[in-house]
């Protein structure tokens, strides 16, 4: 599926472990991480590395509620 329109990051995270889980679950409750930027992280298209962090970013109008499955699950992630 096809999204266009501004993204918005949602999460910085510090391995590319955490990313790929992150990026799974937000695809799998129907969110639409950004996916086939060509200054993605190896393995990780459309994730971007910045200040050392791996961003996650979804379409504005997912952000919000997207925004708040990924600080739920990294919480679970991090105990």
């Amino acid at each position: 599926m096809a999204i266009s329109g501004d993204f918005e990051v949602i999460a910085e995270v510090p391995n590319s472990a955490e990313a790929r889980v992150l990026v799974a679950a937000l695809k799998a409750h129907g969110f639409h991480p950004l996916e086939g930027r060509e200054d993605g992280v190896p393995g990780l298209p459309g994730i971007s590395g910045v200040r050392g962090l791996i961003a996650i970013e979804v379409p504005d109008g997912e952000a919000r509620d997207a925004r708040l499955l990924a600080e739920a699950l990294l919480g679970d992630m991090r105990r």
